[in-house]
């Protein structure tokens, strides 16, 4: 069996939904900047959806998980994070929950402060939260209930957060489980429907919310200047 298997017939700790007041109130849809650039639409469109577009509410704290390994994402948190800061007058951290060698600074090459900060910022309104912000032995024992506790009260420090998650797997619906749900992404060309089925049914299961796929390395059949005048 699985470890992600193994994680489904186990009883999920999933944490209590907090009560987190924005420092800045919003509308029921918030005002995102129009922009020229077809990729920054897109990315201000997933915005307006994951965070904004919920029957339920808002949305306060996503993670961005790959179905393959060899996707990279670190660029997408971080212009989905950036995005989300220009909406309004929110805090909005970047978190680093993977479990790669390489840290999302690295990936990011952002350099880090000189001081032993817990976090610190990288844009207007926007901060960079490292892995031992709340994985303190990271590299030497594995992730476990009192780093996830640690986890949720970084979020706290956020109006938004915008996690970047390694790979879907065990550790992963962990972490789904103590935030509002993970977006899947796939790559085309390479991601199976039926490998993406079978994930979303697990992370069901394992009472993550899936809030929505975005498709990667996607190629346009005609050249971009004119897809987008299409």
């Amino acid at each position: 069996m699985s470890t992600l298997g193994q994680l489904l017939n186990a009883t999920p700790a999933v944490a209590e939904p907090r009560a987190i007041p924005l420092r800045a109130e919003t509308e029921a849809t918030a005002a995102v900047p129009r922009t020229n650039s077809l990729h920054d639409e897109q990315i201000h469109a997933l915005v307006q959806q994951l965070f904004f577009g919920g029957e339920s509410g808002l949305v306060r704290n996503v993670g961005v998980a790959p179905v393959e390994g060899s996707a990279q994402t670190a660029s997408l948190c971080f212009d989905v994070a950036k995005a989300l800061a220009e909406v309004g007058s929110y805090d909005v951290g970047l978190i680093d929950v993977s479990s790669s060698p390489i840290l999302l600074q690295h990936e990011l090459e952002i350099a880090a402060p000189q001081t032993e900060e817990a976090t610190w910022p990288v844009g207007s309104r926007l901060w960079l939260a490292p892995r031992r912000s709340w994985w303190q032995e990271f590299g030497h024992k594995p992730m476990n209930d009192q780093d996830l506790s640690r986890l949720r009260d970084l979020m706290t420090a956020f109006d938004f957060s915008v996690l970047y998650c390694a790979p879907v797997s065990w550790q992963t619906a962990r972490i789904g489980q103590s935030c509002d749900g993970l977006v899947l992404v796939l790559t085309a060309n390479k991601t199976r429907r039926l490998v993406a089925a079978q994930l979303r049914d697990q992370l069901s299961k394992a009472h993550v919310p899936v809030l929505g796929t975005v498709l990667a390395d996607r190629r346009l059949p005609v050249p971009r200047g004119l897809y987008r005048s299409l």
